[in-house]
């Protein structure tokens, strides 16, 4: 059980592994028990406070029980938010006052896979020490409290409409969204309330797409992993901008009036050159070893310093951090804005692409291009045990497909840190290029 989690907390299939009932009853005990153990901010008057809320999986029901269950009987008290992006829930957590915050999901994977991202008492996500700290505690023995100290369990009911409120303000209030007419794609996930009720009560006209929950739909051909339907319905509604979340909101990519996708890179680029040029750009822009070179080459054009972190937003905000920096990201659409919020936030990354856009007076296609990506083709070999790339056969393999790509791109080989499959990117401006050396590295693994 030593070191559960991965890249962005602990996920696995349903009914699997860490995603069995009895496993997140422990889970919780072990979490509860580093908390009340050693947070010594704890109001002694009062039982510790753990904040949990969930995206719309079927399976989010069983996980909130069996959380609920462990937290109540190491003696924490539960607020319980109902669905509720990512997002809101390191916001309430700070908010709240609470020593813990909990989120069910498995972001953009499909429903049979959930997941648990855990908070601390400021509201980010845990650092990769108190996970492994957690993760020992599962080995041994765990103290429950006496009867007469069990915790309660109680639903917050405003949780949306705080979380709601929480984003207009993030939105300058000498700008409206009246002029913009937006289709926004929730992924049938958790963003399904808060995202058109933000942008409604901003101005906008909203056609939602993908905000019919059933348990089993979510990111299911929707969402920002998919964006093939926000592209369609902007044709069809003739709409000035597209949006799209992934399960729990996390994520954000655009679409512009033509149709044309528009992902993190892009974001981040529009964001880093405002926040430059009104110099409220602190520390180097943090991207991962996935952002793209060309945006990298811009940013160099415009003096701006820029630094590569792994994937993951958590490794992105580490940087940001240690470097005094306050914008980060990735092309998969997660943006920090520390200063804002604390953890990746689709609606309110969003909210400040669209802020510079109503400045603008530009259509979207025309705001959003700032540079031509260089072209990148991402593959995911499935079933390959992550251990292979530190055979020394495999590395040397690999080290001669470098060689011969030399200064015509750039290759990266790296494990999911949250599915059975290794990634496999090649960025280069040549497509026969590109597509020579992914052969050359799928028949390693294959």
């Amino acid at each position: 059980m030593i070191g559960i989690f991965g890249t962005d907390g602990v996920r696995s299939r349903i009914n699997t592994g860490p995603m069995r009932a009895e496993y997140i009853v422990r889970l919780a005990l072990a979490a509860g028990e580093y908390f009340i153990s050693k947070n010594n901010s704890f109001n002694k008057s009062s039982k510790p406070i753990v904040v949990i809320g969930k995206d719309t999986r079927l399976s989010g029901y069983m996980l909130e029980a069996a959380l609920v269950s462990g937290f109540t009987s190491i003696g924490m008290d539960c607020r319980l938010l109902g669905p509720i992006p990512t997002a809101g829930v390191a916001y309430l957590t700070h908010s709240l006052r609470a020593e813990l915050g909990v989120m069910i999901s498995a972001s953009h994977n499909p429903h049979f896979d959930n997941g648990i991202k855990l908070f601390g008492p400021d509201g980010f996500k845990l650092d990769d020490d108190i996970e492994l700290q957690i993760s020992n505690l599962l080995q041994g023995s765990i103290s429950l409290a006496e009867p007469a100290l069990l915790g309660r369990a109680k639903r917050m009911v405003d949780s949306v409409a705080r979380y709601v409120e929480f984003s207009k303000a993030k939105f300058s209030p000498k700008l409206s969204l009246n002029s913009l007419k937006i289709v926004l794609d929730c992924a049938n996930g958790a963003a399904y309330k808060t995202g058109p009720n933000t942008l409604r009560e901003l101005g906008a006209t909203v056609i939602p797409i993908s905000v019919e929950p059933n348990g089993l739909n979510i990111n299911a051909s929707c969402g920002a992993t998919e964006p093939e339907n926000l592209v369609n319905a902007v044709k069809v509604h003739s709409a000035d901008i597209g949006i799209s979340l992934d399960g729990d909101a996390d994520r954000v990519i655009l679409c512009d009036e033509k149709g044309v996708i528009h992902d993190g890179d892009t974001l981040l680029a529009i964001l880093a050159l405002d926040m430059h040029y009104n110099g409220t750009l602190t520390g180097p822009v943090v991207g991962t070893v996935m952002t793209n070179l060309a945006l990298e080459r811009l940013f160099d054009s415009h003096k701006i310093a820029f630094k590569r972190a792994s994937v993951g937003d958590r490794y992105i905000l580490e940087k940001l951090k240690k470097d005094g920096g306050n914008l980060g990201g990735e092309p998969s659409g997660h943006i920090l804005l520390p200063e804002i919020t604390r953890c990746g936030d689709g609606l309110i990354a969003a909210l400040k692409i669209l802020e510079l856009l109503v400045l603008s007076q530009k259509p979207a296609s025309e705001f959003l291009h700032l540079f031509t990506p260089i072209p990148q083709k991402l593959v995911n070999i499935p079933n390959v045990d992550k251990a292979v790339l530190k055979s020394d056969l495999v590395k040397i393999q690999i080290q001669e497909i470098e060689k011969r790509l030399a200064d015509k791109g750039r290759l990266l080989i790296r494990p999911s840190g949250t599915e059975p499959v290794i990634r496999v990117m090649v960025e280069a401006e040549n497509a026969k290029v590109i597509e020579k050396t992914i052969d050359e590295v799928c028949s390693i693994f294959t």
